[in-house]
């Protein structure tokens, strides 16, 4: 397992790219902003069922949350599935790409419903 630090720098950075706030996100794993905010910067640790539930709200997997990427040459499942968003996004114009992460937000919402 790394660090804390490392392990709140991939959190932050899927938490970014999906487009929650700190509250989003502690609201959707039923923690506090401020854990949250904490656990990004490596000063706070997380239960299993925090671990668990983070993944499922970043729709990564435990293991990419603890271990990050594989360290071989074919790329990691979750790097595949963000490249097609991260490339929508990039293509977006900035005064739309709010609006692009609020349906993107909905659609993952709704997704994960059914």
């Amino acid at each position: 397992m790394q660090s804390k630090l490392e392990i709140g720098t991939r959190l932050r950075q899927l938490r970014e790219a999906l487009g929650y706030t700190h509250e989003e996100l502690a609201e959707m794993i039923n923690v506090s902003p401020r854990f949250c905010y904490d656990m990004e910067l490596g000063n706070r640790g997380m239960s299993l069922n925090t671990l668990c539930s983070l993944a499922e709200a970043l729709n990564t997997t435990c293991d990419y949350l603890l271990f990050g990427p594989e360290d071989n040459d074919s790329k990691n499942q979750h790097d595949l599935d963000m490249e097609p968003f991260i490339a929508i996004v990039e293509a977006c114009p900035n005064i739309k790409r709010e609006n692009l992460l609020k349906i993107m937000t909905s659609y993952l919402e709704a997704v994960r419903e059914e």
